[in-house]
């Protein structure tokens, strides 16, 4: 590859990959902070204790009600507008602007977090849902510049290097946070929820700050034009033909349908890990937070370690064991009796998380067809968004029939079976090989 990723006057390769790299580590901040481990608590402090009414949904509402509707609300947008908004981005090479205006929006809004105090939990619920959607919409386009900026074995070294960064910058914010609201008292604060609005502000000043590089270095022209320009479409005409080349690309399909099956179970295990430990194991608010934090950190090297398997063994053999040992930790959790057992099974998701993450990532670009970029990365967001959905929703069900939650754990083992047993079904050479002819 050339030194420089342009013939002009552009940023080297090495420019590149570094603003490619710390946008992972500039919006890592808001998934730590915002989607995972702070807002969420801060949330249920927001909400009367006996719940809420509201038009239209009605009554009561729990705080976690309230919440995962603000979840499933946000990611059902994103859902419905990614495919045509990825389409559009391809078809007059907007995708740099995109991702530019997405992340400023986005991080405004995480910023306005700060103004919701006491009782405001509508203004942070909508807050909420607004950055929410602008983050994942954003990494469609973030996503997009993947392939572009890489091919073969560096795709999988990029990709887990940018996990690697994103987990390290995600877990610096998270330790602010945490003693921020933890010493509050030293820094001059009256309460910790003052503490912890401070820190949506921070995130979102994070996430903007270090985004600057990204847009910096990343160029529009790098990412190739397609042999032929596509005509302007409507956001259904651009479902219809999303689904027409999916079609004409069975092993990118396969792949699309193993990867929504084994993120369901990998996001379910991040959505529900806490719940667990907190209700079967009788964990305390400290412990889990600290489990965490060394989760993000252990999970740099993680990327790090699993983009050489790929490099070794090959992309798709490296999410395979991954997905392996995924199933072994569900089982292992299904044991689980004391607190050390918690955190070794933290320590093997850390491991495990970033490099099956990054690795699904390099892996789908290497199946995109030339100059749609943006267009089939819409495309993988709405499977991760469902995964988000779906998994737990599952758990929910099991664990309401069966009246246990460690057999409902041990049920995720299915998503991951399933996962297994469609990805070996993907014929790597000749899904990339269709990826490299004309498409229509």
């Amino acid at each position: 590859m050339p030194e420089h990723i342009d013939t002009g006057s552009g940023p080297t390769r090495r420019q590149a990959w570094f603003g490619w790299c710390m946008y992972d580590w500039a919006n890592s901040a808001f998934a730590t902070v915002i989607l995972a481990a702070v807002l969420p608590v801060y949330f249920v402090s927001l909400v009367p204790a006996g719940g809420v009414s509201l038009p239209i949904i009605g009554g009561p509402l729990t705080a976690t009600a309230l919440w995962s509707y603000a979840v499933a609300a946000s990611m059902t947008l994103v859902a419905l507008v990614a495919p045509g908004l990825g389409a559009q981005a391809d078809r007059i090479r907007c995708r740099r602007r995109w991702l530019v205006a997405l992340c400023i929006a986005g991080a405004f809004a995480t910023c306005l977090l700060a103004l919701a105090g006491p009782g405001r939990y509508l203004l942070a619920a909508g807050l909420f849902m607004i950055a929410n959607v602008c983050f994942a919409a954003a990494n469609i386009f973030y996503n997009a510049f993947l392939p572009a900026l890489a091919q073969g074995a560096e795709m999988d070294r990029l990709s887990a290097r940018g996990f690697a960064v994103g987990y390290a910058g995600g877990g610096l914010m998270l330790l602010l946070s945490f003693l921020l609201i933890q010493y509050h008292g030293l820094l001059g604060l009256s309460t910790p929820g003052q503490a912890t609005r401070i820190a949506f502000m921070l995130t979102g000043l994070w996430w903007l700050g270090f985004s600057i590089p990204t847009f910096f270095y990343l160029r529009e022209d790098m990412i190739p034009y397609p042999a032929v320009q596509p005509a302007a479409v409507s956001h259904m005409q651009a479902l219809r033909q999303l689904w027409k080349d999916l079609r004409n690309h069975p092993d990118l399909l396969r792949f699309l349908l193993a990867y929504l099956f084994y993120n369901d179970g990998i996001q379910t295990i991040i959505a529900i890990a806490a719940i667990f430990a907190k209700d079967e194991l009788g964990l305390g608010t400290t412990t889990i937070l600290g489990c965490y934090l060394m989760i993000q950190f252990v999970a740099m090297p993680g990327s790090l370690l699993f983009g050489r398997l790929a490099n070794l063994w090959g992309a798709k053999r490296a999410v395979l064991l991954s997905l392996f040992l995924f199933s072994a930790v569900t089982v292992f959790a299904y044991t689980m009796q004391h607190a050390w057992q918690f955190w070794l099974m933290g320590l093997a998701v850390a491991l495990i998380l970033g490099g099956s993450q990054a690795i699904s990532r390099s892996l789908y670009a290497s199946l995109i067809p030339a100059g749609k970029n943006a267009e089939f990365y819409s495309f993988y967001a709405v499977s991760g968004k469902f995964a988000s959905i779906l998994g737990p929703l599952s758990f929910g069900l099991l664990a309401q029939l069966t009246g246990s939650n460690r057999l409902a754990i041990l049920g995720l083992v299915i998503f991951f079976l399933a996962g297994i047993g469609l990805l070996m079904t993907v014929n790597m050479q000749r899904g990339q090989q269709a990826a490299m002819e004309k498409t229509s």
